[in-house]
Order: structure tokens, then C-alpha cells, then sequence
């Protein structure tokens, strides 16, 4: 379907569910970026997984500030999803860091957020270095660990550049929960080496890894950086969480603190253009560069449309029928 069918199919199946229109773009506009980007799981199936969660059926109430400064906030979600609470929240920092140069925002009691890159991408165009970790629901066993005790916890980096922002967005884990779910709602296997079941012996099955607990990517090192941000989603205020699990980070940094935008934008674009310049080994067309794949993506989908797997096209035309799912506040 085209990225626009597909955005109309999100707003009306997040509206049946109890979503303002204001609501439902936000998040229907999320997901298709996703889907264009390249990353299917955290496109439309995103849609399912807001709808199923069992935080989706608590009430809502309006995102407010717990404490605030000129450059930094603490923010109460109200157990909006998180993919509404971090956008107003990159909009407060944008806000913020326009002003006195930095921002640095917290939200907590929000969850599923979605691609992280989305938030700091944001940032980048409106000429702020923006980075952002997740503190999330816990699907990750610490080495030689039996139990998921660490979320897939990612981190995301943008920089302004001459071009197209550098991206950098990635988990902590060896594979992501949103794909986990996706890949059981499909009946797929896993790739080898990403999980364990409940009695930590590997395993392939998605079920048997969603009773199990997800793998750090990189053994030791992965599960290192996965702690530091675990500390930061503490600092964004995850202990005030009942399950004390999700806890989110934003911060906005304005080049001209240390030297102009523009000199800024110009000496990373040269410093990329040295790093894909890199002698090749023999078989490899070109050194790629973080983010260079999805911009990609965007161009050609945006014109070819997006594929969606018909197990969740028809999941989600099911839940465009008002009696298939009560109203939310």
C-alpha cells in the first residue's frame, strides 16, 4: 500500500481504539516513517502491540511536568503511549534548547515508545545534536543469567550535517523486543544466537524466548552499555514506575555552544566523506554509513509504497470495526 493508505489504515484502527485525531496522526505518522525507513516491525504491527499492551486499558490522563528548570523537565506520561509522550517531549527540548542551548528531558510512567531515531532525528533537522536512551520492560538476561532482568534498552544519536542528519540507533540486546513480537505473530524463528528459553538453553522458538528472557548483543560489552542505560532510564525517573521498568531520556545540544552550526554541519559532512572514501576490500560496492540505508529506504518506498505481512493487515481492519475494541479514555 502506499505510505498514505497506510497512514490513514493506522489513524483509523488507533481511533476506534480511543485515540484523538491529533492522537492518531502522531502515532499513525510514527509508524509509517518506520515502515518506510525499512524497519517492518515497528511499522503498522506497531499498531497491534499499542493496542494489546496491557497498559493501553489503564486510564489516561495529560502528560505534566513533575519538575522543571529553563533547561531540563521531569515529565508524569500519564500512561499515554510513548510514542505521544516523547514527541511532545522533543518538542519542549527543541523549545528549551532554542533558548539557553541545551535540554535535557525525562519522561516516566509511558510506555512503547517506538524507533528512537524518530525523536532525535527531529532534533537534528532543527540543528541540535539530539541523543536519547530507553530504559524499557525487561527482556534481556545479564550473562550467564536465567531470568530477563534489562530491557532491550536503545540508544539513538543524531547529528546535523550538510545533508541528511547521521543517524545512529541501535539496542543493546541481540535482538528487539518489537520484532520478537512480530516474529510470534507470524510464526517465525528466530535467528540462531539471540535467545534462551525459561531453562536458558538456546532457542529459536519466539514463544519460548518470550518466556525465556532475549541475549545482550555483544556478550559482556552489550550487557555494560545495556546497565548504563538502565541507570539513565533511573535518572528519567523509572523507580517511580509501579514495575519500575521504563524510563526515557532526551537530550537537545546546540553546536554553538562550542562552535557555529554551520562549522559544525560542514566538519562532520568532511569527516563522513573521509570515512567512505576508505580503501575497499575486494567484493565490497561502498562503506556505508549509519543511516545511510533507511534515507534510502524512505526515497524508494515513499514511491513504490509498503509491504505489510496479511496477518496484521487483516488484524488491523479487524479492529477498524467499532464493537471489536471498547473505547479508551
Amino acid at each position: 500500500m502506499s505510505a498514505d493508505e497506510g497512514r490513514l489504515l493506522a489513524e483509523r484502527v488507533l481511533r476506534t481504539a480511543g485515540y484523538s485525531e491529533r492522537e492518531a496522526w502522531i502515532i499513525g505518522d510514527h509508524v509509517i516513517e518506520a515502515a518506510l525507513c525499512g524497519y517492518e516491525y515497528s511499522g503498522l504491527p506497531k499498531i497491534l502491540n499499542v493496542i494489546e499492551k496491557a497498559k493501553a486499558s489503564a486510564p489516561r490522563t495529560p502528560m505534566k511536568a513533575l519538575h522543571e528548570t529553563p533547561i531540563s523537565a521531569m515529565f508524569d506520561g500519564g500512561n499515554n503511549n510513548g510514542m505521544l509522550t516523547m514527541f511532545w517531549a522533543a518538542e519542549a527540548a527543541i523549545a528549551k534548547a532554542s533558548e539557553h542551548g541545551i535540554a535535557l528531558m525525562a519522561v516516566t510512567n509511558s510506555w512503547t515508545s517506538g524507533r528512537g531515531a524518530h525523536y532525535v532525528e527531529k532534533l537534528a533537522r532543527a540543528g541540535f545534536i539530539g541523543i536519547h536512551t530507553v530504559s524499557s520492560a525487561r527482556h534481556v538476561a545479564p550473562p550467564g543469567g536465567l531470568k530477563a532482568m534489562l530491557g532491550t534498552n536503545p540508544i539513538a544519536f543524531a547529528f546535523p550535517t550538510e545533508h541528511d542528519p547521521l543517524l545512529i540507533d541501535l539496542g543493546t540486546s541481540a535482538f528487539m523486543s518489537t520484532e520478537l513480537s512480530l516474529f510470534e505473530r507470524l510464526g517465525k524463528e528466530l535467528p540462531a544466537g539471540v535467545a534462551q528459553d525459561s531453562s536458558g538453553a538456546p532457542t529459536r522458538d519466539p514463544h519460548a524466548a518470550r518466556a525465556g528472557a532475549l541475549f545482550p548483543f555483544g556478550g559482556h560489552k552489550g550487557f555494560a552499555l545495556g546497565m548504563a542505560i538502565q541507570a539513565l532510564g533511573v535518572l528519567a525517573g523509572s523507580g517511580f514506575n509501579v514495575a519500575k521498568d521504563y524510563g526515557y531520556l532526551l537530550l537537545a545540544i546546540k553546536p554553538d555552544l562550542l562552535l557555529p552550526l554551520a562549522t559544525f554541519r560542514q566538519h562532520l559532512s568532511e569527516e563522513i566523506a573521509r570515512i567512505k572514501a576508505t580503501p575497499r576490500l575486494p567484493g565490497v560496492d561502498e562503506i556505508r554509513i549509519p543511516s545511510e540505508r533507511s534515507y534510502r529506504e524512505r526515497r524508494l518506498n515513499l514511491e513504490r509504497g509498503i509491504e505489510i505481512d496479511r496477518p496484521v493487515y487483516e488484524s488491523l481492519l479487524a479492529l477498524c470495526q467499532p464493537s471489536s475494541q471498547d473505547s479508551r479514555p
